[in-house]
């Protein structure tokens, strides 16, 4: 790959960014959309960008074609459940948790990689990530001021749709021969073919009267984090490769924290400062296991 230079670290950080400003505009969407509703509008309109990139281009989509049931599949595990899992939890707990809650994946991923996978076993460095990682997690969940017996499953929620994304990561290896874009377009229309019905049967959105800002969030949300940024994924990881796409996780939960505390003036305990750093530390070792031969 080409030596990154200081566009793709710009690029980079922005990826970070729109994916960080997600959480704090879940928790403005909640105040309005009950959280099915608000996965269907971000599948809908995060698919806008992708499918007009794919007519574009001449990508062809196919969430019909004889693969159909793998994208049905997907887009029910990566996104469907996840999208909904993350908006009932971000709903009574604080966004900057949610965004050290889901900076998990990498850890996740490593352990599913270690049994689904033949080239992403455990080494020592790679256990030490996922301990120190984790032990962050649960120092987290230790934290009463922020995390107590009212909001504590919410907060386990969080934690598994951010495993879902991990799972449906695995199950897209089934179909990875296709391009990215026409997968993502693929798995985007199943999700909004799936969560329609289901927003119509028990939220019934058209008896609400949303606000200004919880509409506006949740255009930004289908529209940024979840089309273009994956989009711009695609980019970094066409030019710089997956290593340097997957220092995105360290920046993240920290992004996430400052725009919560900027936006909605979240409270910034010290041990949601610890937690960010031992679960920034467990990436590091897991990542940094990933680079290099461990003898």
């Amino acid at each position: 790959m080409k030596q990154a230079n200081f566009t793709d670290y710009f690029l980079l950080t922005l990826l970070s960014i729109i994916w960080a400003s997600a959480f704090f505009n879940i928790k403005i969407a909640t105040e309005s959309f009950g959280p099915m509703t608000i996965a269907f509008l971000r599948a809908f309109f995060g698919s806008i960008p992708v499918l007009i990139l794919c007519f574009y281009k001449k990508i062809f989509i196919e969430a019909f074609s004889k693969d159909w049931y793998w994208f049905m599949i997907i887009g029910i595990v990566n996104l469907v459940i996840p999208f909904f899992l993350i908006s009932y939890g971000v709903k009574s707990v604080q966004s900057n948790l949610a965004a050290i809650l889901m900076s998990t994946t990498p850890l996740s991923s490593t352990i599913l990689g270690h049994f689904y996978t033949s080239n992403e076993k455990f080494n020592f460095i790679k256990t030490i990530g996922i301990l120190v990682g984790f032990a962050g997690i649960v120092f987290l969940f230790s934290d009463n001021i922020l995390i107590d017996q009212n909001n504590f499953l919410s907060a386990l929620l969080i934690l598994l749709g951010s495993t879902f994304y991990v799972v449906g990561g695995v199950l897209t290896l089934k179909i990875s021969k296709k391009k990215n874009e026409n997968v993502t377009g693929s798995i985007l229309i199943w999700a909004t073919l799936i969560l329609f019905p289901l927003m119509c049967i028990f939220e019934m959105p058209w008896q609400i009267y949303p606000s200004i800002e919880s509409s506006i969030s949740v255009i930004y949300l289908g529209i940024v984090p979840t089309g273009i940024a994956w989009l711009l994924r695609f980019r970094i990881l066409k030019k710089n490769g997956l290593i340097f796409q997957s220092q995105v996780s360290y920046l993240i939960p920290i992004f996430g924290i400052i725009l919560g505390y900027i936006v909605l003036d979240e409270l910034i305990t010290d041990k949601v400062l610890i937690s960010l750093f031992a679960v920034v530390i467990g990436i590091y070792f897991v990542r940094k296991a990933d680079t290099k031969v461990i003898i």
